[in-house]
């Protein structure tokens, strides 16, 4: 007798196991929005030392590459930007800490701010805590010894890697687009050591 209740029992406890099953669940909460993109604007002074450089960037978007010889400079008070295609210059723009002027060629692309131009800049050079610094909550900076990680919510939204000396490459993920950075003469220190 004990042995048939036991087994009503259990047999009881599988269909409302069945049933629970069959339930609708409670609906998941939403994942949160991801907010824009942060623009960093960092103090010239925050690289930490003088430098100058030239870069080839090739940058690929929607389908199609442009490429571009980039001259950067950087002193205490300001980072000065030019970016010359077939031996013309297209684009320039100067970071004062405070202001941000730029000067556009006609065909320079709508979608290709200055602002956003700086703030890639800023992403790939710049020292770790100095971005951290400047980021809002919820955005979080990794770093190891060949990439550099920008994400929201544990989402990856840009991400740096070092291919090779003087090769590092920077995929924007949320913005859809990727840069092939190739740096001749004295590079910056990118990333930090494990």
């Amino acid at each position: 007798m004990r042995l048939i209740r036991l087994a009503r029992l259990c047999g009881m406890l599988a269909a409302m196991a069945a049933l629970a099953g069959c339930a609708p669940l409670s609906p998941s909460p939403p994942l949160p929005a991801m907010p824009a993109m942060p623009l960093l604007r960092l103090a010239p002074s925050s690289l930490g030392r003088e430098w100058a450089v030239v870069q080839q960037l090739d940058v690929q978007a929607g389908g199609q590459k442009r490429s571009f010889e980039v001259a950067l400079e950087v002193d205490a008070r300001s980072v000065r930007v030019a970016c010359m295609q077939w031996g013309h210059t297209v684009a320039r723009l100067d970071w004062d800490g405070r202001q941000l002027d730029q000067s556009l060629a006609p065909g320079w692309p709508d979608a290709v701010s200055a602002e956003r131009v700086l703030s890639d800049l800023q992403l790939v050079w710049w020292p770790a805590a100095a971005v951290r610094a400047a980021l809002a909550p919820g955005w979080l900076l990794t770093e190891s010894a060949q990439t550099r990680e920008l994400s929201y919510g544990g989402r990856t939204v840009a991400s740096v890697r070092m291919l090779a000396p003087g090769h590092i490459e920077l995929r924007q993920h949320a913005q859809g687009y990727t840069v092939q950075v190739h740096t001749r003469g004295d590079a910056a220190p990118v990333f930090s050591t494990p």
